[in-house]
């Protein structure tokens, strides 16, 4: 306990930002190396978004050592940089649960805490969220200070852009922190940019400029000298992008070291004293503080188990594909024999598989960067002109482009297909990241069609399908991890019909209609049923949740007494609201139960820990069956007495 207790001397002194304001600069410095070592500690046994959060340090301690929070809100953007607010804001200990059952969520989460300003998980939203804080402010009369924190990458995200502009146009008062870490600090360069970043960030300076701008009032003199002086800050910080922030209406200040405690302190006090809206360019090293994660900052971003004295990472035996590889290889086999497929993703290439493509015809894969919305659209165009497109974007994130999903692809037909990896339950990520809504979502377009692999086998044949496919959108869901472990690679191509599902196993008074790997389940639940009670429940793999196979389900009411449905969505407006309403539909409607996602979120936990509390594994299936079918036997009895 006391190796523990000097290994982190400064550290175990803060249990809120308020404590941070007894330390020095110094001690700033040295509290943040013991942060980086803690978050290492803490990510090699229990893993998280790691490289992110090292590398924004400085920043995060800097802001709360400034900034009076939570009156004052620091805003996120995604999240993956916030471990360190989480780690100084009273959630020390609490961290070694992070993204754990019953522990603290990975992302900022209000409900958690009151220093989560506003909750996220997904990319681009700090500027328009902290934009609302700042005129709620205002509103009020509350005087707080408002902060967002967004990175190189969210800022290409289009809601970024419409928060800038309309901040900008409203001269609110916040200030925006780019926290660039693509980019290393040229020392050579680095006195010039001090020097110009103490001059304009003076406090002396500023009040002199407000003093001149309004003693000269709205005048012709005042546009003149305030374009002649634009025009030179503008050449001067055009270097490092500045221009294109000031044409926003903001006021551009950097690029500073933010890996340097002393200049991030130095600067932020300087800016608090200035109205807003301001955006400071910050220069970071993703992984900082860590040899490993600074190396390879694509594999630290989130690295799993490792061993956090040597950096090797601790590797788990599958003898089984991942979904995402199984869409990589395809994709490329697929692009090999029609000149006409082309691969597109919104920053997500290596997460969904599409590297393959990317080093084997790279001329036609695009990552189109962090752009939900644009990649959908886009792929539309490229359909319009000739081309088919496999444009791969997580489940979670396709809400994002609805939209376009509807009025670029869906109302033209255009033959885009929509790849939606990470559907249904995604495990430690938790709420912001589940897919349980497409097939509720989706299942309302016109012309759209939604197919759902049973396994690697059905994912190659329903790409195949999809390619041959006329009009669209042709959306293809299946989970985040590892498949079933089928001779997929071996396989032959084979077309599926849109709409038209399959008989896995034929049965007796209760008929379970399963979308996904979960008709898997099902089956070995109902092999376990007929050897310890010897009768059969069927078992249907509907393939396709739109169109619906009638046809099947138009048997099924004719053979059972019952259908179960068995999803990874929610259950309202899914496949078991599509069963339903045909069931509905009919004279002498059967009934249906249903196992899925119920009307809640989801919070975070293991993937087979939150299968199993909604009854999607085959136990879950299995007590489902049984627990339906002691109903039937005992309505029988009923009857017959």
């Amino acid at each position: 306990m006391e190796e523990h207790r000097n290994k982190y001397e400064l550290l175990e002194l803060i249990d809120s930002p308020s404590d941070l304001k007894k330390l020095s600069l110094q001690q700033l410095k040295a509290l943040c190396s013991e942060i980086r070592q803690y978050m290492v500690e803490c990510c090699s046994v229990n893993p998280g978004h790691l490289g992110s959060s090292l590398g924004a340090v400085e920043l995060i301690v800097g802001m709360h050592y400034v900034y009076d929070t939570p009156t004052d809100k620091i805003v996120f953007d995604v999240g993956h940089q916030a471990y360190a607010h989480k780690i100084i804001t009273g959630r020390r200990e609490a961290f070694r649960n992070n993204r754990k059952k019953d522990g603290i969520s990975g992302f900022p989460k209000r409900s958690e805490s009151q220093y989560d300003a506003f909750g996220t998980g997904h990319s681009s939203t700090s500027i328009s969220a902290a934009l609302g804080f700042a005129e709620a402010s205002k509103q009020q009369g509350l005087g707080q200070k408002v902060v967002a924190l967004i990175g190189d990458g969210s800022l290409t995200g289009g809601l970024a852009l419409e928060g800038l502009n309309n901040a900008g146009a409203a001269r609110s008062d916040i200030l925006v922190i780019l926290n660039d870490n693509n980019i290393s600090i040229d020392r050579n360069i680095g006195a010039i940019h001090n020097y110009l970043l103490r001059v304009t960030t003076s406090r002396r300076y500023n009040l002199a400029k407000e003093c001149i701008w309004n003693r000269l009032g709205e005048t012709g003199l005042r546009q003149r000298l305030q374009r002649v002086i634009v025009n030179a800050k503008s050449s001067i910080v055009r270097s490092s992008g500045g221009d294109f922030f000031e044409a926003m209406g903001f006021r551009y200040f950097g690029p500073i070291d933010g890996n340097d405690i002393e200049q991030v302190v130095d600067t932020l006090r300087k800016l608090r004293q200035l109205p807003g809206p301001l955006i400071l360019h910050t220069l970071t090293k993703k992984g900082k503080g860590y040899a490993p994660a600074e190396a390879d900052q694509t594999l630290w971003h989130a690295p799993g188990q490792f061993d956090p004295q040597t950096g090797v990472r601790v590797k788990k035996e599958h003898k089984v594909d991942r979904y995402q590889d199984v869409f990589g290889q395809v994709l490329v086999e697929l692009a090999q024999m029609n000149p006409k497929v082309v691969g597109v993703t919104p920053a997500m290439a290596s997460g969904c598989g599409m590297t393959a493509l990317q080093e084997q015809i790279p001329e036609r894969f695009y990552d189109v960067g962090i752009e939900e919305e644009h990649a959908v659209t886009f792929s539309a165009g490229l359909a319009a002109g000739g081309m088919k497109p496999f444009c791969n974007i997580y489940s979670s994130f396709s809400q994002r482009a609805y939209d376009q999903i509807i009025h670029d692809v869906a109302l033209q037909n255009l033959g885009v297909v929509l790849c939606f990896d990470r559907a249904g339950l995604v495990g430690e990520d938790g709420a912001t990241h589940h897919g349980c809504y497409d097939m509720a979502a989706y299942r309302s377009i016109p012309n759209a069609v939604i197919a759902v692999p049973k396994d690697e086998i059905e994912l190659k044949n329903m790409m195949f399908s999809a390619m041959n496919y006329p009009g669209g959108p042709y959306i293809i869901r299946y989970p985040r991890g590892y498949a079933e472990g089928t001779s997929w690679r071996d396989a032959a191509f084979e077309e599926f019909a849109a709409g038209k599902g399959e008989c896995l196993r034929e049965g007796e008074r209760i008929a379970v209609v399963c979308a996904g790997p979960f008709a898997n389940r099902a089956a070995e639940a109902a092999d376990e049923i007929l050897a310890e009670q010897g009768w059969n429940p069927a078992v249907y793999n509907i393939r396709y949740i739109k169109p619906i196979d009638v046809e099947l389900l138009a048997s099924v009411a004719e053979k059972f007494d019952l259908v179960i449905t068995v999803e990874d969505g929610c259950v309202a407006g899914g496949l078991f609201g599509a069963v339903s309403e045909y069931m509905s539909s009919l004279d002498n409607p059967l009934k249906v139960r249903c196992l899925g996602i119920s009307d809640e979120y989801v919070q975070q936990d293991t993937q087979a820990s939150q299968r199993s509390a909604y009854g999607l594994d085959k136990a879950g299936i299995k007590a489902k069956i049984l627990e339906e079918n002691a109903k039937i036997s005992a309505k029988v009895l009923e009857n017959k007495k």
